[in-house]
């Protein structure tokens, strides 16, 4: 009995891995104070924050964009051609670095020409174009160049006509990378290329579909989605822009399972996301020797208005991100609580932690006055 009742003296000193249930529940009853905003979990709160944390798709975060119109850029280069009416006055055939090409139908004459080494567009999106000078081509489409060149030409060129293309794309690109076959730059065509014509472009992803993500970074902005449910929802499947960057990534999401789980560690999972009930049972469940079921919390950083009424107005002051730290406290000494478990979905960088049972403790206790009297006992046997 004495030993009992210094039980609550000497807990003090026994080693933890995390703080004590009741340190966690004070959160609650001492405000912000402690730092932290603690919500119960129920079946409304769960759906609650998981549809708030819904993260949005491509469609909606880019819209469905348009066919790429193989507009030039800087670093392109282009072939150019320009045909005169005979007699030939600027480019005639005669030159040893052209090449002579018949042109039947341009302006309604045969006419005579050449074409002109494979130019590159300069960093201020110009050509040098003999006779026509410096000519803007970024942003411009083939034809609006050609119409630009033979504007420069008149009354220099007898009845000039130019043919622009596009040689080499070096601005129209889409850069793939990660978890494909074979990363790849790939250009962009007038055809319309697609998200999904980037990655068979790429070799298709190198996992399983179901535990892929696809992340579209453009413009600053980013959008991310599981690979299965791009291929399932056609709409998802938007345009590709020159300069946008597709990442596939494998399991790219994480929680981290600490105290008295079955497992402590960080476990990957999959992009689709999973509920708190297949996280509990991806870390071992709860420990029967010390968990107490009461106390099973998930610690995360959260955008003060996913809780919408559920905790009182956050008076804390968010992050460089804009997130406020909550605690989820689910109790799993009901049946309810697996439902509500299967409806909490799991964030990246989330921390489940497992509280002890005060027998724990006590066993801690028992153990340690076990190891103290243990030796006196077994000399005073080795005496008699």
């Amino acid at each position: 009995m004495l030993a009992m009742s210094a039980l609550a003296g000497c807990s003090t000193y026994f080693s933890h891995d995390g703080p004590r249930y009741g340190a966690v529940a004070a959160v609650q009853k001492k405000g912000h104070e402690q730092g932290a905003l603690l919500v119960d979990l129920t079946d409304a709160s769960a759906r609650q924050v998981s549809q708030s944390n819904q993260s949005a798709g491509f469609l909606d975060m880019f819209g469905q964009g348009s066919p790429y119109g193989a507009l030039i850029g800087p670093g392109d280069t282009l072939q150019v051609s320009i045909f005169e009416a005979p007699p030939a006055v600027l480019f005639s055939s005669g030159l040893s670095t052209s090449t002579t090409a018949m042109a039947v139908g341009l302006g309604g004459s045969s006419q005579r020409g050449m074409t002109l080494p494979d130019m590159q567009v300069d960093a201020y999106g110009q050509i040098d174009v003999p006779f026509a000078g410096r000519v803007d081509a970024l942003g411009k489409t083939p034809r609006q160049v050609s119409a630009q060149i033979v504007r420069r030409l008149r009354g220099k060129a007898h009845d000039p006509q130019a043919v622009v293309s596009i040689a080499r794309g070096a601005s129209s690109v889409v850069t793939v990378v990660g978890e494909v076959a074979a990363g790849t730059r790939m250009p962009l065509t007038a055809k319309g290329e697609r998200l999904l014509d980037a990655l068979a472009a790429a070799g298709g992803s190198r996992q399983p579909v179901d535990k892929v993500s696809v992340l579209l970074a453009r413009g600053g902005k980013s959008a991310q989605m599981p690979l299965d449910a791009l291929i399932a929802n056609p709409g998802q499947n938007i345009f590709l822009q020159p300069g946008d960057v597709v990442t596939v990534s494998y399991q790219p999401a994480s929680f981290t399972a600490l105290g008295a789980a079955g497992r402590n560690e960080e476990i990957k999972f999959e992009a689709r996301g999973i509920s708190l009930a297949q996280a509990l049972g991806r870390m071992g469940g709860l420990r029967d020797d010390r968990a107490n079921p009461r106390g099973v919390f998930v610690f995360r950083l959260e955008k003060p208005d996913v809780l919408g009424g559920l905790a009182a107005p956050a008076t804390l002051a968010p992050d460089a991100d804009g997130n406020v730290p909550v605690i989820y406290r689910l109790d799993m000494r009901t049946p309810v609580s697996f439902f509500t478990a299967q409806h909490f979905s799991m964030k990246d960088h989330d921390i489940v932690f497992v509280t002890n049972s005060p027998i724990a403790d006590l066993q801690k206790f028992v153990n340690i006055i076990g190891a103290s009297v243990y030796p006196i006992v077994a000399f005073r046997n080795a005496g008699n």
